[in-house]
């Protein structure tokens, strides 16, 4: 037996269609075994709240051992999992190819799918996962919506705070009006035909966020790509699935990537690379969709067609150079690595990405902002996320560039509720780096 692998971590498939997958009894004995395995080696600690929390119950139990722990008290541990995969991926010794083959992220996943089927799993949180529905209809009324979410609405944040459990003091994404797609549709570029990498050609997976949410994202992303000569559509068959996912309705992911897959093959049998716009939309369509979907032929052609915005601009400027224009923005950046950026083991592509930009420099910070979805939204989790998110704020501080950045939306924001939290005051700007690298080009959107 080995003390710890020095392979490259591997993942085996989520076999979540066989009965013993959701086996309340099962899934108790391998938590127990891999807890038992997370209590002795503790590499862990300071990456969430999950394992703080094991590592309490253990240590408060009569024994002071896992087998005076009472199985009900798990859940705790399974509630303050984020997905975000990082102990997988930075901190465990003992993923597989080691023989104690621990996936401590899927492991909560099984446990969530079982709440799923037994209807453990709050309305409130089966709602909020719904996306698309909750992106259309806020779009409709943007508006109303957006003066009804904001942080200083002493009238409905408060009502929101009863009846969705979101934490008053949670930033909640602003909607509009005008969705991605529309106003792509509306507003054709003209390819650069001079750029070195004329001829290229990408679909841009819109991800919710990026069609309802923040439309910016994706415009800057065009843009830029124009610029640089390549041909660009725009498309969004509908969600990721990442929200049902930490909800444990691997069904409904399922029958997401099963949907988008089919909507995206025929882009893909032109030649055309599949870019997403939020890295754990990437992130899903690379790795989580494969795993749980194995013999969707599909599937795996997106997995493989796939790749994060800032991980195709830096292959563009790789492999061909990239087209002339961006200027420096006369100030440095810190940038945030958001978990599932990291996660897709790519490398700090938008760093890379941001330091094309002439006389910037780049500091980045490689913790989690605490956020982790809507998980840091709610209620009982916000003080916790804000917590987890400390350190990151913290640095951020240190660095004292006035521009913060982050590849994910929601961590961005979390991060600077944290970091107003830290000064006192607000006198940093956040941004997606993409829409910085749009600004370097001169591009507005």
């Amino acid at each position: 037996m080995r003390e710890g692998s020095l392979e490259a971590p591997t993942r085996h498939n989520i076999d979540w269609t066989d009965p013993d997958f959701i086996n309340t009894e099962k899934i108790d004995e391998e938590m127990r075994r891999v807890f038992d395995i997370c209590h002795g080696c503790r590499r862990c600690f300071n990456l969430c709240d999950s394992f703080p929390r094991l590592f309490d119950l253990v240590d408060e139990s009569p024994t002071g051992e896992l087998d005076s722990v009472e199985s009900k008290d798990f859940k705790s541990v399974v509630d303050a999992c984020t997905l975000c995969d990082m102990c997988f991926l930075t901190k465990c010794p003992y993923v597989p190819p080691h023989e104690f083959n621990i996936d401590f992220p899927h492991l909560m996943l099984r446990y969530r799918a079982a709440d799923f089927k037994n209807n453990k799993i709050s309305i409130v949180s089966k709602e909020l996962a719904k996306t698309d529905r909750n992106g259309k209809i806020a779009s409709l009324t943007a508006p109303i919506a957006n003066w009804a979410t904001k942080t200083d609405n002493k009238i409905t944040r408060p009502l929101l705070e009863k009846t969705l459990k979101i934490h008053k003091e949670a930033t909640i994404p602003q909607f509009h009006s005008q969705t991605l797609v529309k106003q792509a549709e509306k507003n054709p570029l003209v390819v650069n035909k001079d750029a070195p990498a004329y001829g290229q050609k990408v679909v841009i997976y819109a991800t919710c966020f990026g069609n309802y949410n923040n439309p910016s994202l994706g415009l800057a992303a065009r843009a830029i790509l124009a610029h640089n000569g390549v041909e660009t559509e725009i498309v969004y068959p509908g969600c990721c699935g990442m929200p049902s996912l930490e909800q444990g309705d691997l069904e409904k992911v399922s029958n997401n990537a099963k949907h988008v897959a089919t909507e995206l093959k025929p882009w893909i049998d032109k030649g055309y690379t599949v870019i997403a716009l939020i890295p754990s939309c990437a992130l899903m369509l690379k790795q989580e969709w494969p795993l749980i979907s194995p013999h969707d032929a599909n599937v795996k052609a997106l997995s493989e067609a796939t790749k994060d915005i800032s991980e195709y601009i830096v292959s563009l400027a790789k492999k061909f150079s990239l087209a002339p224009g961006l200027n420096s923005l006369g100030e440095n950046i810190t940038l945030h690595l958001a978990c599932h950026a990291r996660a897709q083991n790519i490398g700090q592509k938008a760093a890379e990405m941001l330091r094309l930009i002439p006389d910037t420099k780049v500091d980045v910070i490689e913790r989690c902002s605490g956020h982790g979805g809507t998980w840091g939204m709610m209620v009982d989790n916000f003080e916790t996320a804000i917590k987890v998110g400390k350190p990151a704020a913290r640095q951020a501080v240190k660095n004292d560039n006035r521009l913060v950045l982050s590849e994910c939306p929601l961590a961005a924001d979390h991060l600077m509720q944290g970091i107003e939290r830290e000064t006192k005051e607000v006198t940093f700007t956040k941004a997606h780096p993409i829409e910085i690298f749009a600004k370097a080009y001169g591009i507005t959107t």
